[in-house]
């Protein structure tokens, strides 16, 4: 069995952390830094290095988050943030300090500089809540999954944006990220990937966009033109109505993405844009590439690129397609050298690298994908750990208590996680779900013993354990057993299986005090 993250933080870092609000430090090189190194237009301008050589801290909440970015010296500090867990609006708030200015509806990285935002372990989730970047530079984000982030209806957050960029932004690369929506405006959700208001020298690069009305812009306006110099290479854009992105003035580079599914229009290049498109594929989709609706036109330029089952418009005022047969009407110059896959073989690659957790996996033009470089983060493991599995001591605290959790399967109770008999248990639905113990007052918890019913040992792969009270992250690994982390005083505790080799069957949730 993996050992559970936080047992091998504690016994790794000992007497490092810093005070339980602002996370764990980090000093071990093998978790000091993102994996790779930026691309694109952002390693341009003195390049884009984010929080490296700087402290790393490890954070669980997003006023953890908040709370490692005011607790710098100043706020140009680096400092990398290595995010794990579910990140929301009931556990983000706003901190005050010096070298910070923060909000409690987003994670708001706004007048500051040198920050890397990483998700570990099994993950970080944005959930409801924006990443918004503001009079900031020099920002790295990367492995986390945005979704269903609103501009209306409830909760709202970050103007609508998965990721918002505005106000002087320079230098920002985003890498491996999932940015969802489950809708478009009139279900209160706006773009995934936002720039304006002179914004420049950004990559997003190995990422997934999905279910949304608008993918993205660069430019508020079409007297919004001072944005730009913006690269877009190995995303997915899958299910989205239109701007994949929508450029208003500057230059964009898009090369090695898959698009599909693009039901009104894609890369709209208007109010005298420059877009150069390299070797993409667009499948099953509307109008990929022009001038749409405005009469303010934009130009491209095209080399290597596949139109599979592309339909396109008839050319009118405020419409300029660039097809049924694209062809160059402008030349772009690329300050920087890049690896190019053939375009026949972008979806597949696209495929295996692109979103968070894929393992950071790239591409160097072989059309194979590639493991991240080997300074990549990894948890750090101490082979003097004790190990996890000892049987627990004292009093299990879930006899008498109550449970729920998500949708269980058909003959089977939460009860039975907490009755003491081995022969019952909850299985979930599926093959992943949470089941949680619950207290009527207050009760100290440091440890966990998860027991798979007879004939489903070894069934449970990853998990989470939280603090279902705040939302915190509280351990994390894989299979079931004996968990331990920092004790904690909370009424509910969940169990949550993030995957599983088949339907889980949990005959008890043991839970123990200190």
């Amino acid at each position: 069995m993996r050992r559970p993250v936080a047992l091998r933080l504690q016994a790794a870092l000992g007497t490092l952390a810093l005070a339980a609000a602002t996370g764990v430090v980090l000093s071990m090189p093998e978790a000091a830094a993102a994996a790779g190194g930026a691309t694109g237009y952002a390693t341009q301008n003195g390049g884009t290095t984010g929080g490296a050589g700087g402290q790393t801290v490890r954070a669980t909440t997003g006023t953890a988050i908040h709370q490692a970015l005011c607790g710098r010296a100043s706020s140009s500090t680096p400092i990398t943030i290595e995010v794990e867990g579910t990140i929301n609006h009931g556990n983000t708030s706003k901190v005050s300090g010096d070298s910070c200015n923060t909000a409690a509806d987003k994670i708001e990285l706004k007048q500051i500089s040198n920050v890397t935002l990483v998700g570990v372990g099994n993950g970080a989730v944005f959930d409801q809540l924006g990443i918004h970047i503001r009079e900031a530079s020099n920002i790295v984000i990367q492995n986390v999954t945005v979704r269903n982030v609103k501009k209306s209806g409830s909760p709202t957050s970050n103007g609508g944006d998965a990721i918002g960029m505005e106000s002087d932004v320079r230098n920002v690369w985003v890498d491996h990220t999932t940015l969802e929506a489950s809708g478009g405006e009139s279900e209160g959700y706006d773009g995934l990937f936002d720039m304006k208001a002179n914004t420049q020298y950004v990559t997003l690069s190995y990422s997934t966009l999905r279910n949304s009305g608008r993918g993205g812009l660069i430019g508020s306006s079409e007297s919004d033109v001072s944005n730009g110099y913006v690269t877009f290479h190995h995303n997915l854009y899958d299910n989205i109505d239109s701007r994949a992105p929508l450029l208003r003035g500057g230059t964009a580079h898009m090369y090695n993405n898959h698009y599909k599914g693009l039901s009104k229009s894609g890369i709209n290049s208007r109010a005298g844009a420059k877009a150069k498109v390299d070797s993409n594929y667009f499948e099953d989709s509307k109008d990929v590439l022009g001038t749409f609706y405005t009469d303010a036109a934009g130009s491209w330029q095209v080399s290597g690129n596949i139109y599979d089952n592309v339909t396109w418009s008839q050319p009118g005022e405020d419409n300029n397609p660039a097809g049924p047969d694209p062809q160059s009407n402008t030349s772009v110059s690329i300050p920087y050298s890049y690896p190019l896959d053939d375009a026949s073989c972008v979806p597949d690659v696209v495929s295996a690298t692109a979103g968070a957790n894929k393992g950071l996996k790239v591409s160097d033009g072989s059309c194979t994908p590639q493991n991240p470089d080997p300074t990549d983060p990894t948890d750090p493991t101490d082979p003097t750990d004790p190990d996890p599995t000892d049987p627990p001591t004292g009093t299990n605290l879930s006899i008498g208590a109550g449970s729920d959790g998500s949708s269980k399967a058909s003959g089977t109770s939460y009860g039975d996680v907490r009755d003491g008999d081995l022969g019952t248990y909850w299985s979930p639905a599926g093959t992943t779900g949470s089941v949680s113990v619950k207290w009527s007052s207050a009760t100290t918890v440091s440890k966990i013993n998860i027991r798979e019913a007879a004939g489903s040992a070894g069934t449970i792969g990853s998990y989470l354990v939280l603090n279902h009270d705040s939302g915190a992250v509280l351990a994390s690994g894989s299979g079931a057993g004996v968990i331990g982390f920092q004790a904690v005083s909370l009424k509910k505790i969940t169990f949550e299986i993030t995957g599983a080799s088949g339907t889980p069957r949990i005959a008890e949730f043991e839970t123990y005090a200190p």
